[in-house]
Protein backbone atom coordinates (compact mmCIF):
# COMPACT_ATOMS: atom_id res chain seq x y z
CA UNK A 1 0.00 0.00 0.00
CA UNK A 2 1.25 3.58 -0.98
CA UNK A 3 2.73 5.32 1.63
CA UNK A 4 1.44 8.93 1.72
CA UNK A 5 4.02 10.38 3.76
CA UNK A 6 6.37 10.77 0.14
CA UNK A 7 6.02 12.19 -2.77
CA UNK A 8 6.12 8.89 -4.93
CA UNK A 9 3.05 7.04 -2.30
CA UNK A 10 1.30 10.70 -2.46
CA UNK A 11 0.81 10.47 -6.14
CA UNK A 12 -0.50 6.83 -6.32
CA UNK A 13 -3.51 8.37 -4.13
CA UNK A 14 -6.47 9.50 -5.33
CA UNK A 15 -5.53 12.95 -3.90
CA UNK A 16 -2.29 12.90 -5.50
CA UNK A 17 -3.74 12.17 -9.02
CA UNK A 18 -5.82 15.10 -8.83
CA UNK A 19 -3.48 17.09 -7.72
CA UNK A 20 -1.35 15.88 -10.32
CA UNK A 21 -4.11 16.20 -12.84
CA UNK A 22 -4.34 20.27 -11.99
CA UNK A 23 -1.05 21.03 -12.26
CA UNK A 24 -0.35 19.16 -15.46
CA UNK A 25 -2.50 20.98 -17.18
CA UNK A 26 -1.33 24.72 -15.59
CA UNK A 27 1.86 23.43 -16.43
CA UNK A 28 0.98 22.31 -19.98
CA UNK A 29 -0.76 25.72 -20.56
CA UNK A 30 2.64 27.49 -19.83
CA UNK A 31 5.09 25.15 -21.87
CA UNK A 32 2.41 23.10 -24.74
CA UNK A 33 5.32 21.89 -26.68
CA UNK A 34 8.70 21.50 -26.25
CA UNK A 35 9.58 20.51 -29.64
CA UNK A 36 13.53 19.53 -30.02
CA UNK A 37 14.00 20.89 -26.53
CA UNK A 38 16.18 18.82 -23.42
CA UNK A 39 14.28 19.19 -20.48
CA UNK A 40 15.30 18.14 -16.71
CA UNK A 41 12.84 17.45 -14.27
CA UNK A 42 15.17 18.54 -11.02
CA UNK A 43 13.09 17.26 -7.57
CA UNK A 44 9.76 15.32 -8.50
CA UNK A 45 8.69 15.85 -11.89
CA UNK A 46 7.74 12.58 -12.63
CA UNK A 47 4.17 12.98 -12.84
CA UNK A 48 4.75 15.81 -15.50
CA UNK A 49 7.23 15.01 -17.82
CA UNK A 50 5.56 13.06 -19.61
CA UNK A 51 3.71 16.00 -21.24
CA UNK A 52 6.38 16.25 -23.72
CA UNK A 53 7.91 12.82 -24.04
CA UNK A 54 6.46 12.62 -27.87
CA UNK A 55 7.68 15.57 -29.08
CA UNK A 56 10.95 16.80 -26.96
CA UNK A 57 14.45 15.72 -27.90
CA UNK A 58 14.90 14.41 -24.66
CA UNK A 59 13.29 13.98 -21.18
CA UNK A 60 15.28 13.74 -17.89
CA UNK A 61 14.31 12.91 -14.53
CA UNK A 62 16.66 13.45 -11.51
CA UNK A 63 15.93 13.28 -7.54
CA UNK A 64 18.19 15.09 -5.01
CA UNK A 65 19.32 12.63 -2.32
CA UNK A 66 17.43 13.92 0.67
CA UNK A 67 14.12 13.77 -1.52
CA UNK A 68 11.91 10.38 -1.16
CA UNK A 69 12.97 8.14 -4.49
CA UNK A 70 11.01 8.08 -7.88
CA UNK A 71 11.35 4.77 -10.63
CA UNK A 72 13.24 5.92 -13.79
CA UNK A 73 14.55 9.02 -11.88
CA UNK A 74 18.70 9.76 -11.45
CA UNK A 75 20.14 10.57 -7.72
CA UNK A 76 21.84 13.47 -7.75
CA UNK A 77 23.59 15.87 -5.31
CA UNK A 78 21.75 19.10 -5.26
CA UNK A 79 25.01 21.42 -4.86
CA UNK A 80 27.07 18.85 -7.75
CA UNK A 81 24.25 17.92 -10.58
CA UNK A 82 26.14 15.47 -13.08
CA UNK A 83 25.35 17.36 -15.72
CA UNK A 84 27.81 19.83 -18.40
CA UNK A 85 26.99 23.70 -18.69
CA UNK A 86 24.82 24.20 -20.23
CA UNK A 87 22.92 20.97 -21.12
CA UNK A 88 19.26 21.90 -20.80
CA UNK A 89 16.93 24.25 -23.07
CA UNK A 90 13.97 23.83 -19.95
CA UNK A 91 13.93 22.79 -16.60
CA UNK A 92 10.80 22.01 -14.52
CA UNK A 93 11.66 22.14 -10.70
CA UNK A 94 8.44 20.32 -9.11
CA UNK A 95 9.07 19.33 -5.24
CA UNK A 96 12.57 20.67 -5.52
CA UNK A 97 13.68 24.32 -4.30
CA UNK A 98 11.00 23.65 -1.06
CA UNK A 99 12.66 20.28 0.18
CA UNK A 100 16.47 21.34 -0.53
CA UNK A 101 18.96 21.82 1.98
CA UNK A 102 20.58 24.45 0.24
CA UNK A 103 18.03 26.61 -1.65
CA UNK A 104 20.20 29.19 -3.31
CA UNK A 105 23.16 26.52 -3.97
CA UNK A 106 20.43 24.42 -5.92
CA UNK A 107 19.39 27.35 -7.68
CA UNK A 108 23.29 28.05 -8.87
CA UNK A 109 23.38 24.68 -10.16
CA UNK A 110 20.29 25.32 -12.05
CA UNK A 111 22.09 28.81 -13.63
CA UNK A 112 24.89 26.52 -14.46
CA UNK A 113 23.30 23.62 -16.14
CA UNK A 114 20.67 25.60 -18.24
CA UNK A 115 21.68 27.06 -21.58
CA UNK A 116 21.83 30.77 -21.77
CA UNK A 117 18.29 31.50 -23.67
CA UNK A 118 17.14 29.01 -21.44
CA UNK A 119 13.53 28.98 -19.21
CA UNK A 120 12.64 27.19 -15.91
CA UNK A 121 9.45 26.38 -13.99
CA UNK A 122 9.29 26.69 -10.38
CA UNK A 123 6.16 25.19 -8.82
CA UNK A 124 6.45 25.86 -4.83
CA UNK A 125 4.38 25.60 -2.01
CA UNK A 126 2.48 28.91 -1.41
CA UNK A 127 2.79 29.87 2.33
CA UNK A 128 -1.00 31.42 2.01
CA UNK A 129 -2.78 28.11 0.45
CA UNK A 130 -4.18 25.16 2.53
CA UNK A 131 -1.96 23.23 1.12
CA UNK A 132 1.36 24.26 2.75
CA UNK A 133 0.04 22.71 5.65
CA UNK A 134 -0.87 19.50 4.82
CA UNK A 135 1.83 17.61 6.16
CA UNK A 136 0.64 14.31 4.43
CA UNK A 137 2.01 15.78 1.43
CA UNK A 138 4.78 16.66 -0.36
CA UNK A 139 3.54 20.25 -0.59
CA UNK A 140 3.81 20.31 3.09
CA UNK A 141 7.16 18.65 3.64
CA UNK A 142 9.32 21.55 3.43
CA UNK A 143 9.68 25.22 3.15
CA UNK A 144 6.85 27.09 1.63
CA UNK A 145 7.21 30.95 0.04
CA UNK A 146 5.72 34.06 -0.65
CA UNK A 147 5.54 35.25 -4.26
CA UNK A 148 8.45 37.75 -2.77
CA UNK A 149 10.58 35.58 -1.47
CA UNK A 150 10.47 33.54 -4.44
CA UNK A 151 11.20 36.74 -6.85
CA UNK A 152 13.90 37.69 -4.51
CA UNK A 153 15.49 33.91 -4.62
CA UNK A 154 15.36 33.74 -8.09
CA UNK A 155 17.01 37.41 -8.84
CA UNK A 156 19.76 36.56 -6.16
CA UNK A 157 20.87 33.30 -8.58
CA UNK A 158 20.72 35.47 -11.67
CA UNK A 159 17.34 34.65 -12.82
CA UNK A 160 14.32 36.97 -14.33
CA UNK A 161 10.80 35.75 -13.56
CA UNK A 162 8.79 36.83 -16.58
CA UNK A 163 5.74 34.99 -15.30
CA UNK A 164 3.78 34.30 -11.76
CA UNK A 165 0.63 32.38 -11.52
CA UNK A 166 -1.17 30.54 -8.79
CA UNK A 167 -2.89 26.81 -8.85
CA UNK A 168 -4.24 23.75 -7.21
CA UNK A 169 -6.93 25.92 -5.29
CA UNK A 170 -8.75 22.49 -4.33
CA UNK A 171 -8.67 22.45 -0.59
CA UNK A 172 -6.26 18.84 0.36
CA UNK A 173 -8.51 16.53 1.25
CA UNK A 174 -8.92 13.16 1.43
CA UNK A 175 -13.15 12.83 0.25
CA UNK A 176 -13.29 11.62 -3.19
CA UNK A 177 -16.47 13.78 -3.35
CA UNK A 178 -14.60 17.27 -2.64
CA UNK A 179 -12.05 16.25 -5.84
CA UNK A 180 -14.15 15.53 -8.10
CA UNK A 181 -15.60 18.95 -8.48
CA UNK A 182 -11.61 20.10 -9.15
CA UNK A 183 -12.49 21.43 -12.18
CA UNK A 184 -14.87 23.95 -10.11
CA UNK A 185 -12.18 24.93 -7.29
CA UNK A 186 -9.48 25.87 -10.17
CA UNK A 187 -12.10 28.05 -11.45
CA UNK A 188 -13.72 29.64 -8.88
CA UNK A 189 -10.33 30.00 -6.66
CA UNK A 190 -8.73 31.88 -9.76
CA UNK A 191 -11.24 34.41 -9.70
CA UNK A 192 -12.29 34.85 -6.45
CA UNK A 193 -9.02 33.89 -3.96
CA UNK A 194 -6.13 34.59 -6.91
CA UNK A 195 -3.78 34.54 -3.49
CA UNK A 196 -5.04 31.60 -1.90
CA UNK A 197 -3.66 28.95 -4.38
CA UNK A 198 -1.89 26.15 -2.71
CA UNK A 199 1.26 26.44 -5.30
CA UNK A 200 3.28 28.88 -7.36
CA UNK A 201 3.96 28.27 -11.08
CA UNK A 202 6.96 30.70 -11.92
CA UNK A 203 8.42 30.92 -14.92
CA UNK A 204 11.89 32.40 -15.08
CA UNK A 205 14.67 32.98 -17.70
CA UNK A 206 18.32 33.27 -17.52
CA UNK A 207 20.41 36.32 -16.92
CA UNK A 208 23.41 34.96 -18.87
CA UNK A 209 25.22 38.24 -18.47
CA UNK A 210 24.70 37.91 -14.63
CA UNK A 211 27.83 36.00 -13.94
CA UNK A 212 30.39 37.47 -16.32
CA UNK A 213 33.11 39.59 -14.47
CA UNK A 214 33.49 43.06 -14.60
CA UNK A 215 36.85 43.75 -16.17
CA UNK A 216 38.51 47.87 -16.11
CA UNK A 217 38.51 48.54 -20.00
CA UNK A 218 42.46 46.93 -21.68
CA UNK A 219 44.74 50.02 -21.82
CA UNK A 220 45.99 51.52 -25.10
CA UNK A 221 49.41 51.31 -25.23
CA UNK A 222 50.94 54.38 -26.93
CA UNK A 223 54.60 54.31 -28.28
CA UNK A 224 55.90 58.32 -28.50
CA UNK A 225 58.72 59.16 -31.40
CA UNK A 226 61.85 59.94 -30.31
CA UNK A 227 62.77 63.60 -30.41
CA UNK A 228 65.29 64.41 -32.98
Amino acid sequence: MPQPDTAAGFYRTHRGETAAAVLRQRIGAIWPRLERQSVLGLGFAGPYLSLWHDHAYACVGAVPRCHPGETGAAWVEEDRLPFPDLSFDRILIVHGLDLAADAPRLLREIWRVLRDDGRILLVAPNRMGFWAHAESTPFGMGRPYSARQIAQSLQEASFHPERCETGLFIPPAVWRAVLRWHPFWERAGRVLAPDLGGVFLIEAVKDAYAALPVTAPARRRVILPEAA
